[in-house]
């Protein structure tokens, strides 16, 4: 008598559970996000102002337009750009949102004591630090409260259509002027060249 042994195969149904969707977290920003716009156009910006005003310089008519410019332009980009990395550099560490004017007195105090430092020792750091937390902190807060008035009035520009006076000779045609205009030139092209076959034969 042959046993047969045979394993029974038995179906399991296993329940696979689906995973809940994990909602991925918010990618925080990082702190090097928008450092152009913080840093370096404020010292491109200080560049070419300090340029401007050096070609307007008095003293560059005995040492050269171009000698005063670049210098007026360099020392200002380097009072820009020194401000602007201690205010971030603060924001940063202190976590905070831009546009935050402790940020602003911070980097202007510490910007201002270090150049100062360099420029006149001990009374000069003293001296520049104070002046630097104050205009620093003046120009940021004007900034902020300009942004706005000018963002609404560059969306009012591009929102509204521009319009000449009656007066102007110029005229703006809208699309079914524009093609009777097309017409008319292309009729005249065609009597032309109907006047110009007319002759040479």
């Amino acid at each position: 008598m042959a046993n047969s042994s045979s394993s029974p195969i038995s179906t399991s149904t296993t329940a696979v559970d689906k995973m809940p969707d994990m909602a991925a977290p918010p990618s925080t920003p990082s702190s090097s996000d928008g450092w152009m716009e913080r840093i370096f156009y404020p010292t491109l910006f200080g560049g070419i102002v300090g340029g401007a005003v050096g070609a307007m310089s008095k003293y560059s008519k005995v040492h050269g337009v171009a000698n005063v410019s670049a210098t007026y332009a360099t020392n200002l980009a380097i009072v820009a750009g020194c401000y602007c990395g201690a205010r971030e550099f603060t924001r940063v560490t202190r976590k905070s949102e831009p546009g935050d004017l402790i940020d602003s007195a911070i980097g202007g105090f510490c910007s201002g004591a270090l150049l100062g430092r360099l420029q006149g020792g001990q009374r000069g750091a003293v001296r520049y630090s104070i002046m630097f937390a104050i205009a620093g902190t003046a120009v940021d807060y004007t900034t902020l409260k300009l942004q706005p008035l000018v963002k609404s009035y560059y969306d009012s520009l591009l929102g509204s259509d521009l319009k000449l006076p009656e007066w102007s000779p110029i005229r703006i045609l809208d699309e079914e002027e524009l093609a009777a205009k097309q017409a008319r030139e292309e009729q005249l092209r065609a009597q032309r060249a109907i006047t110009m076959k007319g002759k040479e034969s």
